[in-house]
């Protein structure tokens, strides 16, 4: 099993996303699988210009002589592909859009449909499964809707399943919990390793992992207290 994890927060090593990627790669790797961790931030990737060489001039390659061509292969040999991505705006960020749209040499311009009728464009190759792995600073579930769709639609555009979906709200805790909360996200922390074990032998969630993994860490309460209090801390340390 080989599992492929882009991570593209601009933070790399030190984000929150990386926090959660880390214990999702520890309970992969425990299972037997080969995990692979990709900085988006450290690759030269230009932005895709629609000039769809990529499908008519020289199928499959992208005029634009960057990391693109590296990464794509990785996509390509890859049993699962893990997106890994903090919310911005409601949506993957900027680093993870640009390395997906340049995902159109994996694909041909024929258009079939799919088993609903829709129309989609055929792919050049059979993908592996693809997940998502996403953290966000305000403390509710609901803010992760517009990846929650995003995603079953890549899915169905690559044609293959989508074998894990990991959002999760208060994402600063993951790298900035006071001491006292620490046994909280030791308890994520195992589930998360348990979401890698899972993906690993079984390539998918159970059920009862899903519920568990979308449980508040703390009350939105109490966490929107906290983090306006550690706000007020650091503006009146730029008045200082």
């Amino acid at each position: 099993m080989k599992i492929t994890i882009f991570n593209s927060s601009p933070k790399q090593q030190k984000s929150n996303t990386q926090a959660m990627v880390d214990e999702f790669v520890k309970g992969a790797e425990k299972a037997g699988a080969e995990a692979e961790t990709i900085f988006l931030a450290q690759k030269q990737i230009k932005p895709c210009t629609g000039c769809l060489s990529c499908w008519f001039k020289t199928p499959g390659k992208c005029v634009f002589d960057d990391d693109m061509g590296e990464l794509l292969e990785k996509v390509k040999k890859s049993n699962i592909v893990v997106f890994a991505t903090p919310l911005y705006v409601d949506n993957i960020s900027g680093l993870m859009k640009n390395f997906m749209d340049r995902f159109m040499p994996l694909l041909n311009p024929h258009i079939e449909t799919d088993s609903s009728g829709e129309s989609v464009h055929v792919l050049s190759q059979q993908l592996g499964d693809i997940a998502v792995i996403s953290n966000c600073g305000y403390p509710e579930q609901s803010h992760f809707e517009v990846l929650r769709i995003l995603f079953r639609r890549i899915a169905r555009n690559m044609r293959c399943r989508l074998a894990a979906e990991i959002y999760r709200g208060g994402g600063s805790m993951m790298t900035e919990a006071p001491l006292l909360l620490k046994p909280i996200i030791w308890k994520y922390n195992k589930l998360l390793q348990q979401a890698g074990r899972e993906v690993a032998e079984k390539g998918q969630l159970s059920d009862e992992l899903k519920e568990q993994l979308e449980k508040p860490l703390v009350p939105a309460d109490k966490y929107i207290a906290a983090a306006n209090k550690y706000f007020d801390h650091a503006l009146e340390k730029i008045k200082q």
